[in-house]
């Protein structure tokens, strides 16, 4: 059996997220969702949050398990028995650190591969940093996401567990924002 991890932070898991997921059930036996924990990246979610909308988003799928993990991603990978490392790209700009990250990826654990999947072009401009942007302002989320995730974002904004507006998209080099 063939086994894929495709990790992420997932925070939140977005329908782009769900379509790559989907195309690895094709391609693969197997597929576990790795919930990361140990995220540079400040989430607006827990980490438990984040695996219970998973769960939740993706329990219809037969062939597919969510696992929180922490440390290494291709450690993790080769602990779980993965042959592949599941990462998806929208853009040109996403394969130079991808590719980066295979490289040293397939230097510590040589017999795990890096299988790269573009995004459907239905999903290209779909970042969760972009969904959380604008659901922080009040914009219409609706099919962005699914439906759980909508609503764990609506309460996180609505019950003021987050300020509304606070900004996700800020450009490095000052000037306008996106939204």
């Amino acid at each position: 059996m063939k086994t894929a991890l495709y990790p992420g932070t997932f925070d939140p898991l977005t329908n782009g997220h769900l379509s790559l997921i989907r195309r690895g059930c094709e391609v693969f036996d197997h597929l576990i969702v790795a919930v990361a924990d140990n995220t540079p990246k400040k989430p607006l979610f827990s980490h438990e949050e984040r695996v219970s909308m998973a769960c939740e988003a993706l329990k219809d799928m037969p062939n597919v398990t969510v696992e929180p993990f922490s440390g290494l991603t291709v450690e993790y990978a080769a602990q779980r028995g993965a042959c592949a490392l599941l990462r998806g790209l929208r853009a040109v700009s996403d394969f130079e650190y991808e590719f980066q990250l295979a490289l040293m990826n397939r230097r510590l654990q040589r017999h795990i591969q890096t299988i790269f999947l573009m995004t459907d072009y239905q999903w290209l401009f779909i970042s969760s940093t972009i969904v959380k942007a604008a659901a922080s302002h009040g914009a219409d989320i609706k099919g962005l996401v699914p439906e759980n995730v909508r609503q764990a974002l609506l309460q996180k904004y609505q019950q003021g567990e987050v300020r509304q507006g606070t900004p996700c998209l800020a450009p490095p080099y000052g000037g306008f924002r996106v939204l």
